[in-house]
C-alpha cells in the first residue's frame, strides 16, 4: 500500500483536506472500521460513557449509598439508602456491605469485609446496574462508579471527525533515550514522571516536528496539542497510539486515529495533559473533532 508520508496543508486553521489524496479505499475503509470499534468501545461495559461518579475517599470510614448524607452518594433510585462503607487505612481500601444492599464481588454476595485495594486483580463490586472499583491517582484513592444503564449511552450519537486523509499517516523515527522521564500533569493538577522511550521525529511539508512518547505496553502513547486544540478539537489535547518502531527505528504516526481523551466524554475521568514540548505549531486536521455533549 502506498501511503503519502508528507502532509500537503498550510499551517493554520484552514483545513485543506480536499487536497489530500483520498482515493485509497482500503486504507479509508480500514480507518472507518477502526473508528467504529472505537465507538463500540466507548459504549461498552468498560467504556467511558457509563461513568456515573468519582469519589475521593477520606482516611477512615466512608459510608456509601443513595442517601445524600453518605460520604459517597450513589445515584438516586439505584440502590439502598445506606449500602455499607469503605475504610481507607494507609493505602488499603476495605468495603463492608449491608446484607440488604445485595452487593456482589466476583458474582458472590458480600457478607463480610473485603479488601478491594490493593489486590492481585481489579475487584469490581456491583449492585443492580451499578459497578464500582478503586482507583489510585498519586496519593489519592477513589471509588470509580459505572452505571450500565447510564443515559449518556442512549444519548450518544457518535463523534464528528475530519475527513480521512492517508497523508496524515506519517513516517516517524524514534530518537531513543535511556532512563528518560517526562513530567505529565493530569486534570487534577498532579504531576508524575512517566517513562519515555524517546522522541518521535517526523517531517510535514519539509519541516521537522517532534513529539515525546510514553510507554503503553506494546505501543507508544502520545499526548499532543496543536493549532486546532480548543477550537475544532478538544481543549485538553488529543491522544494517538502507534506501534513500536521496527529494526530501523521507524514507525508511523496516524493522526487519522487521533482521539479525544476520556475527559471529553465524562467529568469522572482523570486525563493526562499534553506536556509543553508536545504542543505542535501546526493544525492537525485529522482524527476526532471536539465532542460537544460534555
Amino acid at each position: 500500500m502506498n501511503f503519502v508520508k508528507t502532509s500537503l496543508f498550510l499551517i493554520g486553521f484552514v483545513s485543506l483536506s480536499a487536497t489530500f489524496p483520498t482515493d485509497d479505499p482500503t486504507y479509508i475503509n480500514g480507518i472507518k472500521a477502526w473508528h467504529q470499534k472505537r465507538i463500540e468501545s466507548l459504549k461498552s461495559e468498560n467504556g467511558w460513557l457509563n461513568l456515573a461518579g468519582l469519589f475521593w475517599l477520606d482516611e477512615g470510614k466512608n459510608t456509601f449509598g443513595t442517601n445524600a448524607n453518605n460520604s459517597v452518594v450513589f445515584p438516586a433510585g439505584k440502590g439502598a439508602p445506606v449500602m455499607g462503607h469503605f475504610t481507607l487505612n494507609n493505602g488499603t481500601v476495605w468495603m463492608e456491605a449491608n446484607p440488604q444492599a445485595n452487593v456482589l464481588v466476583q458474582k458472590k454476595l458480600v457478607t463480610s469485609p473485603i479488601q478491594l485495594f490493593p489486590s492481585s486483580e481489579e475487584l469490581v463490586a456491583e449492585s443492580g446496574s451499578l459497578r464500582w472499583f478503586v482507583i489510585k491517582r498519586g496519593d489519592k484513592y477513589g471509588i470509580r462508579l459505572r452505571d450500565l444503564q447510564s443515559p449518556e449511552i442512549e444519548h450518544f450519537k457518535g463523534i464528528e471527525t475530519y475527513p480521512i486523509a492517508p497523508s496524515w499517516r506519517v513516517a516517524a523515527r524514534l530518537e531513543p533515550a535511556t532512563d528518560k522521564k517526562i513530567p505529565i500533569t493530569d486534570i487534577l493538577g498532579q504531576t508524575n514522571l512517566q517513562t519515555s522511550p524517546g522522541t518521535l521525529v517526523f517531517t510535514i511539508e519539509g519541516k521537522e516536528y517532534r513529539l515525546d512518547a510514553v510507554e503503553s505496553g506494546k505501543q507508544l502513547f502520545i499526548i499532543f496539542a496543536d493549532q486546532t486544540t480548543g477550537k475544532q478539537t478538544y481543549g485538553a489535547g488529543r491522544y494517538v497510539y502507534t506501534d513500536l518502531p521496527d529494526a530501523n527505528g521507524i514507525t508511523y504516526l496516524d493522526f487519522n486515529k487521533a482521539t479525544n481523551p476520556p475527559c471529553a466524554f465524562t467529568p469522572y475521568a482523570t486525563c493526562p495533559l499534553p506536556p509543553k514540548q508536545n504542543r505542535l505549531p501546526i493544525a492537525v486536521t485529522a482524527g476526532e473533532k471536539k465532542y460537544d455533549s460534555h
